[in-house]
């Protein structure tokens, strides 16, 4: 039997007139807390009419949020500003501000203010990763109770995350670079980019030890995202004490699902089951638990 339908289209933010939108997922059985969904794009959207937005790509979404509403979790899918129209900082602002919001309106979605985690895969993990590593608070005079809120998160799961920008460059396909120099807002083929606004816009470069924990997910066969950006993201986490672990999946590609296509593969952790596994632990989460919302 299906469960809830998501509350579509939750005004979370506007820009210039653009609203910024949400789908909530709603569990069965909910646990009481809240994670932040942001899919994969390379940071781009279709500016074609009645263009499918990030949070209803069903490649992801059903591929991921299934298994976190069996989980109980309540799941926030997002929408946000992005290239060819945005350039960075611009989406990186949009999922702070969907931090803000959620955590502003807790009590309304019957999830705990204080345990808001986040899932999320390419692009949407570089920018998860990037505000989890700033750790922003809120702003305490700001006329908008929500960006009053802070913008940290307690526990995320990254796939296949872009994590040095300016590896990227360097390492990456063709496609993977180039998405990198658009987000970037970077202009003509063959120059030589300015270091410093991709080194600020990588999450490697804010790693400290308050960074929540994190688990890596990533195919060693990627080469749009090499499977060493998340090698060298652990390291980097862990010389700094925080908890971080990377699930290697064997001849995994750059896909939601790693290439399967729908298929088991006989090698492959069950890299859904260690997601809830992950937010379970560092959360807490016993059989039957509900956290309080404040």
């Amino acid at each position: 039997m299906p469960g809830p339908l998501p509350e579509k289209n939750v005004v979370y933010g506007m820009y210039s007139g653009l609203a910024l939108l949400m789908d909530i997922h709603r569990s069965e059985k909910p646990n009481g807390l809240g994670i932040l969904f942001v899919g994969g794009s390379g940071w781009e959207s279709s500016l074609e009419w009645n263009a499918v937005g990030l949070k209803d790509k069903e490649s992801q979404i059903g591929t991921w949020v299934p298994t976190l509403l069996r989980a109980g979790y309540t799941v926030f899918a997002v929408n946000h500003r992005a290239a060819p129209r945005f350039r960075y900082p611009a989406a990186l602002e949009d999922v702070q501000r969907a931090v803000r919001f959620i955590r502003f309106h807790a009590g309304e979605y019957g999830i705990a203010a204080d345990r808001i985690g986040a899932v999320a895969g390419s692009s949407g993990a570089h920018l998860v990763a990037l505000a989890a590593m700033l750790g922003s608070g809120g702003t305490g005079s700001d006329g908008d109770p929500v960006n009053r809120e802070s913008a940290t998160l307690q526990c995320i799961v990254l796939r296949e995350a872009p994590t040095d920008l300016r590896r990227m460059l360097q390492d990456a396909d063709g496609e993977g670079a180039a998405y990198v120099l658009s987000f970037m807002g970077s202009r003509g083929a063959g120059a030589s980019p300015d270091p410093e606004p991709y080194s600020a816009a990588s999450p490697i470069t804010h790693v400290t030890r308050a960074a929540p924990p994190v688990l890596l997910i990533h195919g060693d066969a990627d080469r749009t995202v090499p499977y060493g950006q998340s090698v060298a993201m652990e390291a980097a986490l862990r010389a700094a004490g925080v908890n971080a672990r990377l699930l290697r999946i064997p001849g995994g590609i750059h896909a939601p699902d790693f290439g399967a296509e729908g298929k088991p593969h006989p090698e492959w952790p069950d890299y859904l089951g260690e997601m809830v596994s992950w937010l379970d632990g560092n959360f807490g989460v016993q059989p039957g638990s509900v956290f309080s919302t404040r």
